[in-house]
């Protein structure tokens, strides 16, 4: 985009008004070689946040009707988290409406493979004032989400020609009824482990979590100086970041680092790998743009090289009363 007069601000204006794509830096930091071969394309939906009002669900079903309609269509959707609008302090019956039409939206409109991932308003009850549990529900907390997607837990990865997709569940528990984006030990460890063996098989990984692992962007959404230092909260950013680093660093297989949860996008290139945040299909929880960026979804095409091209697509929605 270099040359051109428009601003960041007024082409991502644009993308909203015509359902257009913008290309976030293109390639991945492995460079491009005109005879690679693709491994797949994928697209990155987050934060759908579907409830009954405002149209959410026509919102969903219009952004699956979009990706499936492309010309060059993707060959899975990784959803990012945040897929229904709240479970985190919402009783039984609102949380089981809101599952019930995330489920009809897929089944109707969706017609490849899913990878889900879970965000912090997927889990139910957490917050027990509000949510009116006890947490001795059966389904409370994480359980419910893995039974309305059928998964038996919320990590796991699943591979693509030579590619590896791990997808990790960032969101727990944190001061009472708040949560925090770190992985637990048990899953850090699974991490290790799966990063060595996709690292021996000489392949490449791309990573996909609800809370960003490393952003820009979070500096303009919960963060603040005190006393001249920079402070920001645990539900914005992973805060074993170091930790997460370390491993990419020992393994040296992971390309690509995707997440959510922002509702904004951005870019940060470190040691040979791309934290890429996509905004929201649901913008600003559906009533407009969230945070400056359209209502959109991320396309992945991923290499056999390693690099990788990356665009955010809007689909032309409008808000709803």
């Amino acid at each position: 985009m270099h040359g051109s007069t428009l601003s960041r601000r007024d082409i991502l204006g644009s993308l909203a008004a015509a359902g257009g794509a913008l290309a976030l830096g293109g390639g991945g930091a492995f460079g491009q070689d005109a005879g690679r071969k693709r491994a797949v394309r994928l697209a990155h939906m987050t934060d759908s946040h579907i409830q009954p009002e405002r149209g959410a669900f026509d919102g969903v079903a219009a952004c699956l009707t979009h990706a499936m309609g492309l010309a060059d269509r993707p060959e899975l959707v990784v959803t990012g988290g945040d897929l229904i609008m709240d479970g985190f302090e919402q009783p039984r019956e609102r949380t089981a409406a809101q599952w019930d039409l995330f489920r009809r939206a897929f089944r109707d409109h969706c017609g490849v493979p899913v990878v889900h991932t879970l965000g912090n308003h997927d889990v139910w009850g957490w917050n027990q004032k509000k949510s009116k549990t006890t947490s001795d529900e059966p389904q409370w907390g994480k359980q419910w989400a893995l039974d309305a997607l059928e998964l038996s837990a919320p990590y796991r990865s699943v591979e693509r020609g030579n590619w590896t997709i791990i997808v990790l569940d960032s969101v727990f528990p944190d001061r009472g009824d708040g949560y925090i984006g770190k992985l637990d030990e048990a899953q850090m460890a699974w991490l290790d482990s799966t990063l060595g063996a996709v690292a021996a098989a000489g392949r490449h990984a791309m990573i996909v979590s609800h809370i960003p692992i490393m952003s820009v962007t979070v500096f303009d959404l919960d963060s603040r100086v005190e006393e001249n230092e920079w402070r920001m909260s645990g539900g914005v950013m992973h805060v074993d970041a170091q930790a997460l680093l370390g491993l990419f660093r020992t393994h040296r297989c992971v390309r690509l680092a995707v997440s959510g949860h922002i509702h904004k996008l951005d870019r940060c290139d470190f040691e040979g790998v791309s934290y890429i945040c996509d905004g929201a299909v649901s913008g600003s929880w559906w009533r407009g743009p969230g945070k400056r960026c359209p209502e959109g979804y991320g396309v992945f095409d991923l290499y056999d090289d390693g690099s990788f091209e990356h665009s955010y697509m809007t689909y032309g929605w409008s808000p709803r009363e």
